[in-house]
């Protein structure tokens, strides 16, 4: 199972240059995809399951601009099928969305 809680000592010695911020919001974003991607393959990271309906295949990196500067992200590719989060959507709002996505995970 991977690790959801990223301490904040480790979150802020990433950081180092005072974009706490920003790497807070990447942090977030990268649990949400895995989370995500987790629930859509039907089995952890490196976890047999025989519910599984597809593997993993990797990662391709996209940049998303927000106010807080550009996040950089790591989209969790599969070997059938595809994988895009809903935050990245060409028509929303990136912030609208970043909230959303935020306000969604803290209710769930």
């Amino acid at each position: 199972m991977t690790e959801d809680r990223l301490p904040l000592a480790e979150l802020m010695a990433k950081t180092g240059d005072g974009d706490f911020l920003r790497s807070v919001a990447e942090s977030v974003l990268q649990i949400i995809m895995e989370a995500d991607v987790d629930g859509l393959i039907g089995a952890g990271r490196h976890e047999r399951s025989g519910e599984r309906s597809t593997w993993r295949n990797g990662y391709r990196d996209r940049a998303l601009d927000a106010r807080l500067g550009t996040l950089n992200l790591k989209i969790p590719k599969l070997r059938t099928g595809a994988y895009f989060p809903g935050f990245l959507e060409p028509r929303k709002t990136v912030e609208k969305a970043l909230v959303s996505v935020i306000q969604e995970a803290w209710i769930a």
